[in-house]
């Protein structure tokens, strides 16, 4: 049974000791010319890896290797014990053997099933989130020319991020979270601006069909200049497309192609691409990721409504509170609630702490997270996940995406109160002023030649930072790890 062992972890070794010698060296060559193979791919080809990965038919013929490499391993390990075993075995020594060898196998059937599974998982997600150029229709996806390198030309790709709250009771999806992603595409480094759910006069571009319906933003001047709810630009989504159907061409979500060409314009910004969350099914993924790990500043409401305003229900209170505290570990209901809470609080704290999450997600999803809880991860991801993103250039996102997760991530404060202390007349203008000072490149300083001679007095080291990080002025940007410490002194309001 040793020697059993002994060839499951070296297989062919049983067939040069069971006298099959030529055998057993072809097949001892074939599995260490296997493990250099892989390893070289892993170190080195990993941008191969990377376009199997988001591959559909690729997908299907990993899996395919997976099952027959687990299937071989197994008639190797089953054939050397036959060739190993003495002949002078007793009934109980057979059948000990036999139960041994079973062990080894359903040791290998295992993890090979879970591979196999895995690597599904991914072809499911992949089919069933992102499809291909051909299969999909976007009125304002970019065309791509180098699916290799699509970024040669951009110097920064626009996401639109949008959580679609299309919860039960709620008539048609209103998008309450609005946040665009401006990534520098060669070093990562993301700002993140968040609008009002309640902007009104959304622009629209001078060469848009919507410029022509709405040529001094999303209102009705008829109502005058007061609130207006069935304008706010979380009402965009589902208002516009149902009064003006297929208005800016073929299109698999009008929606998120309409606030794309609003959102665009209102920052300054081409947005590329969009990126939907159903927010009940975002539960689910952070669930399968194990949870996130925020900072609470302050009380956060579980429910509540006022009973007014578009999308409300019955007026109730909260049903509870998360409670203050900082590295609070929250499961997926806990980190909806954190993230779009907002009873007897302000939209401009409900977006940092959209923010936050978003942020804490990003440091939740670490390589052991993935590889053990991933076809957890993939299914929800398929529920709560929709996209204009096409399969063809997936593989340059997932290389953008490791460089975002190992780059800055910053905060563009809009400055609330000189842009839009109410939703009814924001300043666009101002705000994409802001968004370009944020965005645009940062050059090092050139090292001057010091006036006088250098302080004798020594320096201190940094230590452990214990005061709370300081806000920067409104209108500039700000380091989402300074964003989301823990600060008590924080109300919410």
């Amino acid at each position: 049974m040793g020697l059993t062992l002994l060839s499951a972890l070296i297989p062919g070794l049983g067939f040069v000791l069971g006298g099959r010698a030529k055998l057993g060296a072809f097949i001892m060559t074939l599995s260490v010319g296997l493990l250099a193979i892989g390893a070289y791919v892993g170190l080195t080809k990993r941008d191969s890896i990377l376009a199997l990965a988001v591959d559909p038919s690729q997908l299907l013929i990993a899996t395919s290797g997976v099952v027959l490499l687990g299937f071989f391993w197994i008639c190797i390990v089953v054939s050397s014990h036959k060739l190993i075993r003495p002949v002078s075995l007793t009934a109980t020594g057979r059948l000990a053997g036999s139960m041994f060898v079973g062990l080894l196998c359903f040791g290998i059937a295992v993890p090979t099933t879970v591979a196999a599974q895995t690597v599904m998982a991914q072809r499911d997600l992949v089919g069933s989130v992102f499809q291909s150029e051909g299969n999909s229709k976007s009125a304002t996806r970019p065309k791509v020319e180098d699916k290799k390198d699509p970024w040669a030309d951009t110097p920064r790709l626009n996401l639109l991020l949008l959580g679609a709250d299309d919860g039960v009771g709620r008539e048609g999806t209103r998008t309450d979270t609005v946040i665009v992603a401006s990534i520098d595409t060669k070093t990562g480094d993301t700002s993140l601006i968040s609008l009002s759910r309640n902007f009104m006069r959304m622009p629209f571009p001078e060469d848009s069909p919507l410029h022509k319906k709405f040529p001094d933003g999303y209102w009705d001047p008829s109502l005058g200049n007061v609130e207006q709810p069935e304008f706010y630009l979380d009402s965009m989504y589902d208002n516009i497309p149902k009064k003006y159907p297929h208005i800016l061409g073929p299109s698999d979500n009008e929606g998120a192609d309409v606030m794309k060409v609003s959102v665009g314009e209102a920052m300054g910004l081409d947005i590329d691409y969009y990126m939907q969350v159903n927010l009940k099914g975002f539960e689910q993924i952070v669930d399968a990721l194990g949870g996130i790990t925020v900072n609470i500043n302050y009380k956060v409401p579980i429910g509540g409504d006022y009973g007014e305003g578009p999308g409300s229900n019955s007026e109730r209170k909260p049903s509870g509170y998360l409670e203050p505290g900082p590295n609070q570990k929250l499961n997926g209901h806990d980190a909806l609630w954190f993230a779009r809470g907002r009873y007897g609080l302000s939209d401009p704290s409900r977006q940092e702490r959209q923010r936050c999450t978003i942020h804490a997600i990003v440091n939740s999803a670490n390589p052991k997270t993935l590889v053990t809880k991933y076809q957890a991860i993939a299914s929800a991801s398929k529920q709560l996940l929709r996209t204009d993103i096409p399969q063809e250039i997936l593989p340059a996102f997932i290389d953008l995406g490791l460089k975002v997760k190992n780059a800055s991530v910053s905060n563009v404060d809009l400055d609330k109160s000189k842009n839009f202390p109410t939703g009814k007349n924001p300043d666009y203008e101002a705000m994409r002023e802001i968004v370009q000072k944020a965005i645009e490149p940062k050059t090092k300083p050139v090292a001057s030649t010091p006036s006088k001679a250098p302080s004798s007095t020594s320096t201190k080291k940094p230590g452990k930072q214990t005061s709370t990080p300081s806000k920067p002025e409104a209108g500039t940007p700000q380091n989402l790890n300074d964003a989301c410490a823990y600060d008590p002194s924080q109300t919410g309001n």
